[in-house]
């Protein structure tokens, strides 16, 4: 007898694959010049330099809460990964945690968004040591709210730094996790 997995099976794991094994090429910081945010045909926001951040209220894995507007006067990195404690998601988790001094000396909030609640969020901090907290998204609302993609229960990596003015500052919608945190700081000095 074959046993012969299901397809939802295999796009479920080919999924998995692709999106926590990405290290796709960094795309350029956009200029900081004012564009309206627009939709795409199917409801997409889709947010660039010069557009306000949402205003969305961050759940933490500590379960405190943090609405972004009360961040104004700061900056502040929302970055989207897919899945806790897979190889490229805990490279770039890493790579932000051992630039921490200077990203903290940049003056930057960093808030880490995936699908997965705050018992897997607490146990990757811990696991890694990561000095900034990880945001609850498990019905994926706040990756609505950026423009995020989700395939399947797993966030697309995509990065965005908002400015002092609540304005977004730059996006990155492909995100090389071995290059984020250098990527990011360089832009936040800018």
């Amino acid at each position: 007898m074959i046993v012969r997995p299901s397809l939802a099976l295999l796009l479920a794991l080919t999924s998995l694959t692709v999106a926590c094994n990405e290290t796709s090429t960094p795309t350029p910081a956009p200029s900081a010049t004012t564009a309206a945010h627009s939709s795409q045909g199917d409801g997409t926001v889709t947010l660039k330099a010069g557009d306000p951040a949402p205003d969305v209220t961050l759940k933490l894995h500590d379960g405190k809460e943090v609405k972004l507007s009360s961040l104004a006067g700061k900056q502040v990195l929302v970055y989207f990964y897919p899945k806790d404690d897979t190889p490229g998601c805990t490279v770039q988790a890493e790579g932000l945690r051992d630039g921490w001094t200077d990203i903290q000396a940049a003056g930057l909030e960093v808030f880490g968004v995936s699908t997965q609640g705050a018992e897997s969020h607490t146990a990757f901090i811990d696991k890694y040591k990561l000095p900034f907290p990880l945001v609850v998204d498990e019905d994926g609302a706040i990756a609505r709210a950026f423009g995020v993609p989700v395939r399947g229960v797993f966030a697309s990596r995509q990065s965005f730094l908002i400015g002092k003015d609540g304005k977004i500052k730059s996006t990155w919608r492909e995100v090389d996790p071995k290059e984020h945190a250098a990527t990011v700081l360089a832009a936040a000095k800018s």
